[in-house]
């Protein structure tokens, strides 16, 4: 992951999960129609999470998996999520790199990205799901969730002529900002992107998130 995101998630971690608790009933159905999706694609799994964050979608995962290992590049995001104290013999947190997932220790047959998809270059995509695939093996069960694009929340969004990715102006309670790289994509765009590596590929597109589940070729 990029330094300056880490750094970005180092000084954000302690007020993250406050976005799961926006007083929006639309968005917490949302949230709910998510979290029953998750469950049902890595039930009874051995999951590998990418960018695990402060362990919020992994607790919602350890419910119904066999085993998790959740991985995030981001220690202070990482000492929350093991705050939560979710079963040991059920979960292991690491520190690691989204790009570089062969050195996290398991043997997994499904795979778990929510809310990272969006913090990767385009230039990279290609790169970190050949590298997220070969980790998982063929066969494996992979969930994947992101924001949609909703004017006013999140910050400003930041896009310059001639670069591909975009990005969101964003201030955290320490008075800080963050210009954060966020790409946005329509369920055509997450179909060209994936169908070439997925059997039953399956896109849901609500009005505050995405979500997509697959088996990887």
């Amino acid at each position: 992951m990029e330094p300056s995101l880490v750094q970005y998630y180092n000084r954000r971690a302690a007020e993250y999960e406050q976005i799961w608790h926006r007083p929006d009933p639309a968005r917490q159905a949302e949230q709910s129609a998510l979290a029953a999706a998750l469950k049902d694609r890595l039930r009874r799994r051995r999951v590998l999470e990418v960018a695990c964050g402060t362990g919020y979608w992994t607790a919602c995962a350890a419910e119904v998996a066999e085993r998790i290992c959740a991985v995030d590049a981001s220690p202070q995001m990482l000492e929350l999520a093991r705050v939560k104290q979710l079963p040991p013999e059920c979960v292991q947190f690491y520190q690691g790199d989204a790009y570089a997932l062969e050195s996290i220790p398991g043997d997994f047959n499904a795979g778990l990205a929510n809310f990272w998809f969006s913090h990767i270059p385009k230039a990279r995509l290609q790169d970190f799901l050949r590298g997220f695939h070969r980790r998982i093996g063929p066969g494996a069960a992979v969930f994947m969730a992101d924001n949609v694009f909703v004017a006013g929340v999140g910050g400003e969004l930041i896009a310059r002529p001639g670069v591909a990715d975009t990005f969101k102006l964003r201030q955290l309670a320490d008075g800080s900002t963050h210009e954060v790289l966020k790409n946005y994509y329509q369920p055509g765009q997450l179909r060209d992107i994936l169908a070439p590596h997925s059997n039953d590929l399956q896109i849901e597109s609500k009005s505050c998130f995405w979500w997509v589940s697959y088996v990887v070729l």
